[in-house]
Order: C-alpha cells, then sequence, then structure tokens
C-alpha cells in the first residue's frame, strides 16, 4: 500500500488544515481530506488524543455471537491473508458495521504494538470514535481506501498503514470491514489490492445459501469472468430484484435503490432457466455470457448443512480414484467400522476431502453426520464455542437454547479434522481429552455428554517433523495415526489418459457433444499437475465452458503453454524442490502463459484470483 502523498506533503497537508483551517485540497487525496472535515466538524480536536475502552470480555464475546454468520464468511479470507500479514509485520481486522473490531490475526509482534493504540478486539475504529482511519473512512465513503501515517487524524495513529474495505451484504447493506495494518515505515505495496479481493470473494459467497427459492442470474460480458467473483449476480423472487452484487449493477447500470422495484423481463426479457452458459443481451443492449438458475422446489430444497456433496468440480470423486486407491479407501472403511482413526496424508488437490466422504459413504456410518472441519480455519476465539458447544446462558448472548458444537453434531456419525497439522497447540490438548474420554463438556456445564464418532484427519504436511519441532503433540499423532494412507499425486497414476476422459465425463463434456481430440488427451496426460485434481479438473471445466456444443476441442483449445508443449517440472524429491517452490513456478507458468491475465490462469490452475495474486504477485508460496 503505497503512500497516496510524500510524508512532507501530508505534513504540509496537515499545517494548512489543522493551524490555518484551510482545506489543503490536492496535497493530499480527496477521501482523506473529506474525513478530516468529517473529524472536525464533528468536534474532535486532533491535540486531544481519542480515549477508547475496549469492551469487556463478555461484552466482547456477545458481540462475537452476534456477528456469527459474518466471521464464519470471512474466515477463509482472513486465513488466506494471516500468512501476507505476518511476513509483513501487519495484522488482518475484522470489524462489524458500526466500525467494532471483531477479530484480529497476523504478526503478533506487530499487533502488540497495534494494541498500544488501542487497535484490539473489542474497541471501535469510526471516525467519530478514533478519527481519520481507513475503517472508519471506508464505512462512510462504501469504498476501498487506504490511510497512511500522518494522514490519520489523531498524531498517535502515524505508525499505521491501513488499508480497508467495506463488505456489503446482497441488499448492499454494511456488514463490516476488512482491514490490513502494519508499521507506516514499511510500504505494504499490495495490501489494498489484497484486500477489495478478499472482500470481493466474502460478498461472492454470501449468494451460496438463502436463495434457493428464487431466480438466480449470474453473468459478465468476459465467459472467462463467469463463475469467479468478479461475476454479476442478481436475484428475482418470482420478478422482483431482491438481491445484487456491485458488480451486477454496475454491469446494468443500476445502483441498490433498483432492489425491490426492478423487474426481470425488465433487465433480460422472457429469458429461461438454464445452467449451461449462454450468450444474451440485456433490454439495455449489453452482451453478456449468462446462467440463469431455476428456483427449487420445496420438496427438492435443502438447507446448506444438510445438502450432501453430490458434485464437486474442484474434486476428485470417487468414481476416478485410481485401483491402488480404491483398495486403500476399503482399507480405512474397515478401520473406520472398527473405530480405528485414519490419518490420510497427500499433495494440495489430491482428494483427501472426498476420500474422506468416500469412506464415511462405503462405511456402517453411512446414514449418520458427515461433519468437516478445516483445522486451519479456526480462529482461537471461536474454538470453544463453535467445535464444543454451549449450553443455554453460558455467556452473555449466548443462545436460548444453546448450541450443540460441530463434535457432537458428529455423534454416531464421522468427524473429519482436516489440515490437523495446522491446529492450534492449546486446541489440541482440547481434541486429545475428548478422543481419551469419547466425551465433550460444553461451555457453561460441567457435566461431559458423551460422543461416538470415526475419526478421519487429513494434512498435506509431515506431522513427524512438526512433532519433532514441538509444534504438534506427540501424544495426539499417536491416538490419530495408527493407520496412515498415502494419497498418490495425479502425476505418479499409471493412466492419466483414461482419468482425463472419466473426468471430462463426469463433467459432462460428453452430454454436450464436446468431444477431447486423441491430441489433447495425449496433452493433458502427459502433464505433471501439481495442482492435482483441482487444477485438471479446474481446466477441464474452462475448456468445457468456452465450448460450443458438438464441438471437437483441438490443441487450439488448450491453454497456450500447452500449445507450446511446456510442462511444469517437478523435482524427483522434497529435499530438491519443495512443493512449494514448484505451486509457485506453476502459477508464475500459467501467469505468463495467459499474458499477465490474472483471471484466465487462475481459472487454468482452478483457483481463486486472491490466491494466484498473493502467491505470486507477492512472489512466495505455501504448497
Amino acid at each position: 500500500m503505497a503512500p497516496a502523498a510524500t510524508t512532507d506533503t501530508v505534513l504540509s497537508a496537515r499545517q494548512r488544515f489543522f493551524n490555518r483551517g484551510e482545506l489543503a485540497e490536492g496535497l493530499v487525496a480527496a477521501p482523506i481530506l473529506r474525513s478530516w472535515q468529517r473529524c472536525a466538524e464533528q468536534g474532535l480536536d486532533v491535540s486531544d488524543p481519542p480515549r477508547v475502552e475496549p469492551l469487556s470480555a463478555p461484552a466482547l464475546r456477545e458481540l462475537q455471537q452476534r456477528h456469527d454468520l459474518l466471521r464464519r464468511m470471512t474466515r477463509p479470507e482472513i486465513d488466506a491473508l494471516r500468512a501476507d500479514a505476518k511476513l509483513t509485520d501487519s495484522v488482518v481486522i475484522l470489524t462489524d458495521a458500526a466500525g467494532l473490531v471483531l477479530d484480529m490475526a497476523g504478526n503478533t509482534v506487530f499487533a502488540d504494538r497495534a494494541s498500544k493504540v488501542a487497535l484490539r478486539p473489542g474497541v471501535p475504529w469510526s471516525e467519530t470514535a478514533t478519527g481519520t482511519n481507513a475503517i472508519g473512512a471506508a464505512l462512510v465513503e462504501r469504498r476501498p481506501i487506504a490511510v497512511h501515517g500522518a494522514e490519520h487524524f489523531f498524531n498517535p495513529h502515524r505508525i499505521l498503514a491501513c488499508a480497508a474495505a467495506p463488505i456489503l451484504d446482497p441488499r448492499g447493506v454494511l456488514a463490516g470491514v476488512l482491514d490490513m495494518s502494519g508499521h507506516a515505515s514499511v510500504r505494504h505495496v499490495h495490501a489494498l489490492g489484497l484486500v477489495r479481493l478478499a472482500v470481493e470473494q466474502i460478498e461472492h459467497r454470501f449468494f451460496e445459501q438463502g436463495f434457493s427459492h428464487c431466480t438466480m442470474f449470474r453473468f459478465h460480458r468476459d465467459r472467462e469472468l463467469l463463475g469467479t467473483a468478479r461475476e454479476g449476480i442478481l436475484v428475482f423472487e418470482g420478478e422482483r430484484l431482491v438481491a445484487a452484487n456491485r458488480h451486477a449493477l454496475q454491469l446494468i447500470q443500476f445502483d441498490w435503490s433498483a432492489l425491490d422495484r426492478l423487474t426481470a423481463p425488465e433487465v433480460f426479457g422472457r429469458a429461461e432457466p438454464s445452467g449451461v452458459p449462454r450468450q444474451m443481451r440485456t433490454e439495455a443492449g449489453l452482451d453478456v455470457v449468462c446462467r440463469v438458475i431455476a428456483p427449487q422446489s420445496p420438496g427438492i430444497a435443502r438447507t446448506a448443512k444438510s445438502r450432501p456433496p453430490a458434485s464437486r468440480p474442484h474434486g476428485a470423486p470417487e468414481p476416478l480414484l485410481s485401483s491402488e486407491t480404491q483398495a486403500a479407501l476399503a482399507r480405512a472403511v474397515r478401520l473406520l467400522e472398527a473405530d480405528v482413526p485414519v490419518l490420510v496424508q497427500g499433495e494440495t488437490g489430491t482428494g483427501k476431502d472426498m476420500f474422506a466422504r468416500a469412506a464415511h459413504g462405503r462405511s456402517n456410518r453411512a446414514g449418520q453426520p458427515f461433519v468437516a472441519i478445516n483445522c486451519a480455519s479456526l480462529p482461537e476465539s471461536l474454538i470453544e464455542s463453535e467445535l464444543f458447544g454451549y449450553e443455554e446462558g453460558a455467556f452473555t448472548g449466548a443462545r436460548r437454547q444453546g448450541q450443540k458444537g460441530l463434535l457432537r453434531q458428529a455423534d454416531r456419525g464421522v468427524l473429519f479434522l482436516d489440515e490437523i497439522g495446522d491446529m492450534p497447540l492449546g486446541l489440541q490438548a482440547r481434541l486429545l481429552r475428548v478422543l481419551q474420554d469419547k466425551a465433550v463438556s460444553p461451555l457453561g456445564s460441567g457435566r461431559p455428554v458423551p460422543v461416538d464418532f470415526a475419526l478421519i484427519c487429513a494434512t498435506h504436511r509431515s506431522l513427524g517433523a512438526l512433532v519433532k519441532a514441538g509444534q504438534f503433540r506427540q501424544d495426539l499423532y499417536f491416538r490419530i495415526a495408527p493407520y496412515v494412507i498415502d494419497l498418490p499425486p495425479l502425476r505418479a497414476l499409471p493412466d492419466r489418459r483414461a482419468l482425463v476422459r472419466a473426468m471430462w465425463q463426469r463433467l459432462g463434456g460428453a452430454q454436450a457433444g464436446v468431444v477431447l481430440s486423441s491430441d489433447v488427451e495425449d496433452r493433458l496426460a502427459a502433464h505433471d499437475w501439481p495442482g492435482n485434481f483441482r487444477q485438471l479438473s479446474g481446466l477441464l471445466q474452462a475448456m468445457l465452458a468456452l465450448a460450443e456444443p458438438g464441438q471437437m476441442l483441438d490443441a487450439a483449445a488448450l491453454p497456450p503453454d500447452f500449445r507450446r508443449g511446456t510442462e511444469t517440472p517437478v523435482a524427483a524429491g522434497p529435499a530438491e524442490y519443495p512443493l512449494s517452490h514448484l505451486t509457485r513456478e506453476a502459477m508464475r507458468a500459467a501467469l505468463e502463459a495467459c499474458g499477465g491475465n490474472v483471471s484466465r490462469a487462475a481459472r487454468q490452475l482452478g483457483i481463486d484470483r486472491s490466491t494466484l495474486y498473493r502467491r505470486v504477485l507477492r512472489g512466495r508460496g505455501d504448497g
């Protein structure tokens, strides 16, 4: 996040504004100047530092519980930004719509420094409380904003360089703010871009549930952006527009006032539902590629929690497992039925999640719950209540009926702990106690509740190395890993051509009458696929989306790097080239082959644009 003006220019602007009462236009960015004016009009005195008190622990917990949905929706992005924040001496911050800090993650050293200026959970960072700052300005301006050093209203905040973007729900209502803050002495070049990309992903995720009874239009002028966080989304209940995202309103040239008054025929005419992307023209003459998703009937619609994973476009479906993996799956089923935990290891994208679901589906617990928990995305402040649940009245703001917690939801079924290697040490001790006692003690209750679940854990990391480094409990390792299953990477499978055909069939290529030529099958089978099944599936989906019905796809349908016959080198052993290096090099090659088009490269790799932006443009990768 580069400062908008030099330090001398900002100091000159401050002197003119605060000492002489002049507007200092042109010396600082217009949003900064407007914020200074608002703060001055509210009676804030630049010479009198803000005096804010953090919420008490019970009040903070109540606030966090009240915004539980927002915290869940933003957790993947906060988790993804956490590594960048640690490397740049920064922190990632989530606030509510009033600017109250809900969560903070990142560099603990800088977090300690930030706490000295009250940048910590439970403290308000609205303009009225703490003057000009990125969080408060983003709330007022409803746009992404960076505030650097002396651009802050109060002098103590000059140590901060902040970038924030507001989060809008599908009704255009402010839900909160995502912010990345670091020390002003460091140039945080990409902070604002990273935050904006993360917010786009969050707002896109808002539409994953709650609209099954509505007709949804997902569209964009660029076919390659369909299905990404940049696509426009309009939701109609009957014919009335009830929800939208910012990209959609920009494309059709309306604002949020269109909600509840605009109708589907006024935008798209009499469009018939179709899950297949097709070329359409809006009533205003805009040519777009659009998927029209029909509402589900009441008998078909299910809640998000009960919906089975029938189709996973980026996964490795059970029918496509190799013969060796099928044998391992049979062993896993026998172990689950004997109540023996299973540890599944494999590179990113090898289908560990699908393997666990397949084992559950084939076991004698198939009719019972399958509860998946990503250990890498559990913030410390949510661990106890989310995993272990709580009783009625356990704390202020607790739900009247209490909450079972995820571990109790897995009772009689299968508990899948993904990325177990990233579980915090404190949580490891609690989990070990549950596994030993087969009982969970909810918050607010001294009475343990018996639980019965089969356990599958998964990781792409070496737990043995983590144990030696003191980052994973040895006693927990022995408890969860009496039997280890290694999933092979895609490049190690013997008949990859058959796999390509099977995946193409499963994705609907044959049903659409689109055929892969022998040359294309050979090239795909010969590639090394550092992203494994996820990468291959993403590329096949992109090819299918770009194809015409009945077309035979030849080499011209492949991305440029495939047409050149280049492949990403894969190391013979992890000591020579770590997986993070291979992943980063694959991303760089894809980006170069796509002429710098981040969206196209991300679709080719089967990953989010924010992931590609973060790992390649920042020159790093974590595998």
